[in-house]
């Protein structure tokens, strides 16, 4: 059977040693020892994988804990599959509904920097009509 070491997940994944360490607390991954070695299986190796693309979707470390631990491949993992469907389309909405408020602001940013450039733009004519002179405020 194969095995991992912790460096070998690091590089694959693109992770700090830290992180696998901190998902081994959490006890989201549990590898064997080998002396001071620790030794991941394929499945921890596949938990690794699937909680990093949790992560890419938005999801809590608690979420895709119960998501992982929904895996049933004699029912065919129809009641995961459902749930992750369901986070996947509620993370959705939120970031579609993040990025038409993303949209307005960037309109009214738009809006915003066009007024302080017609401004100055009317500043600049206007200094240039009095020759640089300022006027005297009384």
């Amino acid at each position: 059977m194969a095995s991992f070491t912790i460096r070998e997940l690091t590089r694959e994944f693109g992770v700090t040693a830290r992180t696998i360490r901190h998902y081994e607390e959490l006890g989201l991954l549990s590898p064997g020892r080998r002396g001071q070695t620790r030794i991941y299986s394929p499945a921890d190796r596949t938990r690794l994988k699937l909680i990093l693309r949790g992560k890419r979707l938005g999801l809590s470390l608690e979420e895709s804990r119960a998501i992982i631990g929904m895996y049933d491949p004699a029912h065919g993992n129809r009641a995961q599959l459902e749930r992750l469907l369901a986070r996947v389309r509620e993370q959705r909405a939120a970031l579609l509904a993040r990025r038409r408020d993303l949209d307005a602001m960037l309109r009214e940013l738009d809006a915003a920097e066009a007024g302080c450039l017609a401004a100055l733009a009317g500043h600049a004519s206007t200094t240039a009509a009095t020759g640089g002179r300022r006027r005297a405020s009384r």
